[in-house]
């Protein structure tokens, strides 16, 4: 029944710095929302194959019910990190993970977690399988 994920939807209190980290990312906006006054207060970023983070335009980011964290699968991890870090953004190094995927993660403005992605032939996204960590809920 479910074909993929639609759109996550993050809240901001500045438009136009979350547009920014996000386009730096190679995101585009889509389409927007505005008011009945014309003005803007919301957009969908386009990360290709049908993948969108709503952004809705808030007066205070809420803390409950926030977005643990997301993933953006990218095509070329270093070059993720290269392009944050000239960004001043505080971004991890890349590392092979548990499931085999290389990551970094960083914060975006609005302080949500984000992992950037790139699979490998081995990711346990593409084979399956059974991935050991060390978490405790």
């Amino acid at each position: 029944m479910i074909v993929r994920l639609a759109h996550v939807c993050i809240e901001t209190n500045d438009l136009d710095a979350t547009e920014k980290f996000y386009s730096a990312l190679g995101a585009k906006r889509q389409f927007e929302f505005r008011n009945k006054q014309g003005v803007l207060v919301g957009m969908y970023l386009y990360f290709g194959e049908s993948s969108y983070i709503e952004v809705i335009q808030v007066s205070k980011v809420r803390e409950e019910g926030a977005v643990r964290h997301f993933a953006l699968e990218v095509d070329d991890v270093e070059t993720v990190y290269q392009i944050l870090r000239a960004r001043g953004v505080e971004v991890s190094p890349a590392k092979l993970e548990s499931d085999h995927t290389m990551m970094v993660t960083c914060h975006d403005p609005n302080g949500i977690f984000i992992e950037l992605q790139q699979y490998t032939a081995e990711s346990m996204q593409k084979t399956g399988g059974v991935c050991e960590v060390d978490y405790q809920p």
